[in-house]
């Protein structure tokens, strides 16, 4: 006779359409949702482990390359949310190589300034001046963007937290030393995303 292992029954809603659902069970799915969502920082850690064995072809893995955006960022005296961002701004390596700077952006959006979404989403392109023209590209596509209030922030950025985060000298801090900032960072949305 097979064993069988008792579980607890996985509790759902009953509803096959979103409009048919009742206010008693948005509020179970909320419940559910928050938790999922309290649990992004460590979700964020796993991705960013997995950079560690990503295609690099660099001197130092995407993970030690982020390590080191971080490292920078914060001795430069940066806010939390910058150094976490710099952390996370080349998370979308895995699933977006094309579009890799769009997706990060989109996962601090609803954690960070304005300011700050706008130099990661845009991180990508302002890169490009340091290698595209190599390539056969524009290396001045960021120009576009020159009377932007931010561009001179993505600008630094781009010179000071990424182009330059390649060394395998750089004395970088472990992942382990930001979990406590990307907690912070990520323990409550912004006023306007989700319900309370």
């Amino acid at each position: 006779m097979p064993m069988t292992l008792s579980a607890k029954p996985v509790q759902t809603v009953r509803f096959t359409r979103m409009a048919d659902g009742t206010a008693q069970e948005y509020a179970f799915l909320h419940r559910h949702e928050r938790e999922y969502t309290a649990g992004l920082p460590g979700r964020l850690v796993a991705a960013l482990r997995q950079l560690d064995a990503s295609f690099s072809g660099y001197r130092v893995s995407r993970l030690e390359h982020s390590l080191q955006s971080a490292t920078r960022a914060e001795a430069a005296g940066e806010t939390g949310e910058m150094v976490a961002a710099a952390l996370l701004h080349d998370i979308g390596d895995a699933l977006a190589p094309l579009s890799h700077s769009e997706l990060a952006a989109a996962i601090l959006r609803p954690y960070v300034s304005e300011r700050t979404h706008w130099i990661i989403a845009h991180h990508g392109l302002f890169q490009m001046y340091y290698y595209a023209h190599h390539l056969g590209g524009d290396r001045h596509a960021r120009e576009r963007y020159r009377d932007h209030p931010w561009y001179h922030d993505c600008v630094h950025f781009c010179e000071n937290y990424d182009q330059n985060c390649f060394d395998p000298e750089y004395p970088s801090k472990p992942l382990s030393h930001f979990i406590p900032m990307l907690e912070r960072v990520f323990a409550k949305p912004r006023d306007g995303f989700g319900l309370a």
